[in-house]
């Protein structure tokens, strides 16, 4: 340790002799039998050789804080007090009491303990040594100093001695520390704060103190120190590079608050993260990618990490034989590569073959955050068509749906969401429908977590374009199942489940007969009109677009007033709701006297303006919805009052054959009432 290898080399007394004294004046005062030997070192009572199953102090993370009798009667239960816990308890005693020289001298003997233990810790705890540690912080006194936080730093893995170190102001004394000029110091700051800051409350304590930049400071060190093994560096070459492993800690926990992370931002860490990450030391390199891993869920970060080159380091990690550092960089490439730059990286820096490589090592499938991390990668790099090609030449959906027995949600959600974007292409979804997992991907259709729910929607919907996979889902009831997502409270949910009955229904074999067979079908899609969300909305309008294409379903729908329930959508500025609603109303207007209620409840103007939209696709279900109300001579004139023909006669250019279509036939609707007009009044004039 530090500390006790600074005060062998400087301290002038025999250090044991010293300590035999004082245990043996103190057992005068106990009841308990104290030998001559050293009674501050570990194991030296050769009588007690009884062990202690404590508990490892990291799982009380867990747990909230009792009362310290009742918690001690449960310790007290499972075994007989050691006698560490007594020899501990007078140490703090002489820190207590004692002078400059015994107060560090017995610092120095608790570091023999192993105070990771937890009945170590509470027996300084309990006899009121954490306000001792902490009023030790504000002497002058360095090596004091220095004892203090190097016994704080081993303790404060208990949760309960967190929040007490909270509750004592001690904060504010360790952020001081680190404008000390001792680079020992200022790494054990650093490590304490690392510990204390899992409380919430500390994480804001440490940034009102200015704690922050203060860390950010000592992450800066020279690319020499890095790039060295340990065994070749200097002594003051290793105080720089634990100062600033250290102070990586203490960020990577800090940066669980968005506050923190952005002022750790606007302090300058994201070009020290960049040189970190070039490292050859792990132990310094797991931390700072920790940190990269959860500021990059934010904005701002996501572009820096781009821009100052992180991503090709990233994956360099990510070949490393280190499984938490794999974890750390593969769950920072899935939060990053929502941006079509970053995925572009990721596939020129060679990232997806060791990312694949995950998915095939069957040792590691149960460390889900790893297979979590991985599979939320590739999930997002293939949302770019060049990725998907390359996953291709790995057999990547032979992997994925291997994966879709997983017991974990969220690395279902990763899976199904990676086959989403893979059966976009048409070789995919036979591979999938090859390897089995159609039935795999129904069968999970009965989950309840919602995120899983919307990217099996979505990958079922691609995987219904293909015949023969829609023959499959047909004789697995996958339709019903979909159906019965629109029941979901979510509305990401209902809006993919919506968008994937329409290719179900247009494929399907009897698909006018498959929707009446679904009892309440219809009234649950009419029902969804009156929803809040516009996704929703511009999905349920597609799905009734689709399922009007049969007169049948269309006369249910139209006694379902489902007119009436559009025309109510139809002053809309959302593109996607536009295109949409159009095409509902180019299905629903064909039938019975539709068209003229619909002209009735004044949806052709608003219709009209949808022409003004720069998406050529709205232009497409608009001019087919006018060309089905221009069937009425009162909607024609409507149309025509409102400067529809420029815009029908800019689309009879169009390249898209549907389009020139729709539009020609409405213009034709238009004239022709113009002609009958004409004719109607030179008849008049004629008589």
């Amino acid at each position: 340790m530090l500390f006790n290898r600074f005060l062998y080399e400087h301290l002038e007394i025999p250090l044991h002799n010293w300590c035999s004294t004082m245990i043996a004046t103190a057992g005068q005062k106990h009841s308990r039998p104290i030998r001559d030997q050293c009674g501050s070192c570990p194991d030296r009572f050769a009588r007690d050789k009884r062990q202690v199953a404590m508990v490892d102090s990291d799982t009380t993370e867990e747990e909230s804080s009792t009362d310290e009798e009742e918690r001690w009667k449960d310790v007290a239960r499972a075994a007989e007090i050691p006698a560490e816990y007594y020899n501990i308890q007078k140490l703090v005693k002489y820190i207590k009491a004692g002078n400059q020289t015994a107060t560090i001298v017995s610092l120095c003997c608790l570091q023999d303990y192993d105070l990771r233990i937890q009945i170590n810790q509470f027996a300084i705890q309990d006899i009121g040594g954490l306000d001792v540690l902490v009023n030790i912080l504000e002497c002058n006194d360095t090596k004091c100093c220095l004892g203090a936080l190097t016994v704080l730093s081993d303790i404060t893995l208990n949760i309960d001695i967190r929040k007490t170190i909270v509750d004592l102001d001690g904060i504010p004394l360790i952020v001081d520390i680190l404008n000390s000029s001792m680079k020992d110091l200022k790494t054990m700051a650093a490590e304490t704060l690392a510990n204390v800051s899992k409380v919430r409350l500390a994480r804001k304590y440490v940034r009102q103190c200015g704690g922050i930049s203060k860390l950010v400071d000592l992450l800066d060190i020279k690319m020499s120190i890095l790039q060295t093994p340990r065994n070749q560096l200097t002594v003051e070459e290793i105080e720089f590079l634990d100062m600033a492993r250290a102070g990586s800690r203490a960020l990577w926990t800090l940066a669980d608050s968005k506050h923190n992370m952005e002022l750790m931002r606007k302090s300058g860490i994201v070009p020290l993260m960049a040189n970190l990450l070039k490292s050859v030391h792990i132990d310094v390199v797991i931390p700072i990618m920790g940190t990269v891993k959860k500021c990059s869920s934010e904005p701002k970060f996501q572009l820096a990490i781009t821009t100052e080159g992180m991503i090709a380091d990233i994956v360099t990690h990510l070949n490393s034989e280190c499984i938490d550092l794999k974890v750390e960089c593969s769950t920072a490439l899935y939060k990053c590569a929502f941006d079509a730059t970053t995925r572009d990286l990721v596939r020129e820096a060679g990232g997806l073959a060791p990312l694949v490589s995950i998915l095939k090592d069957k040792s590691v499938r149960d460390n889900k955050p790893l297979i979590r991390g991985a599979t939320g990668a590739i999930w997002m790099c293939a949302m770019s068509d060049e990725n998907v090609e390359q996953l291709d030449d790995m057999n990547v959906i032979h992997h994925l749906v291997s994966l879709l027995a997983d017991e974990c949600d969220e690395v279902l959600t990763n899976v199904t969401g990676a086959l989403s974007e893979c059966v976009r292409f048409q070789q995919n979804r036979v591979a999938v429908r090859n390897a089995n997992g159609l039935p795999a991907m129904v069968a999970l259709l009965n989950s309840s977590h919602a995120p899983l729910l919307e990217n099996l929607a979505t990958a079922i919907k691609e995987c219904a374009e293909d015949p023969e996979s829609m023959r499959i889902l047909e004789q697995l009831d996958a339709v019903r199942l979909v159906w019965s997502l629109l029941k979901n409270t979510s509305p990401r949910v209902q809006a993919n489940a919506a968008y994937a009955i329409c290719p179900c229904v247009r494929n399907a074999t009897d698909s006018a007969e498959l929707v009446r067979s679904l009892v309440g079908a219809m009234e649950l899609v009419v029902g969804l009109l009156k929803s809040k969300e516009i996704m929703v909305l511009s999905a349920v309008c597609a799905a009734i677009a689709t399922i009007a294409l049969d007169q049948t379903n269309l006369a249910i729908l139209t006694d379902l007033r489902v007119i009436y329930k559009i025309a109510d959508l139809v002053n809309t500025t959302d593109d996607m709701l536009r295109m949409n609603l159009a095409a509902a109303v180019a299905a629903c207007a064909c039938f019975g006297n539709n068209t003229e209620e619909l002209g009735r409840l004044r949806t052709v103007t608003p219709i009209v303006t949808y022409m003004t939209s720069e998406n050529p696709m709205v232009h497409r279900t608009t001019a087919m919805a006018l060309e089905k109300l221009s069937m009425d001579p009162q909607n024609c004139i409507t149309m025509h009052q409102s400067g529809v023909v420029p815009f029908l006669l800019e689309c009879i250019g169009s390249t898209n054959k549907e389009l020139q279509l729709a539009a020609a036939g409405c213009l034709r609707n238009i004239r022709e009432l113009a002609l009958r007009a004409e004719e109607y009044m030179l008849k008049i004039d004629d008589d």
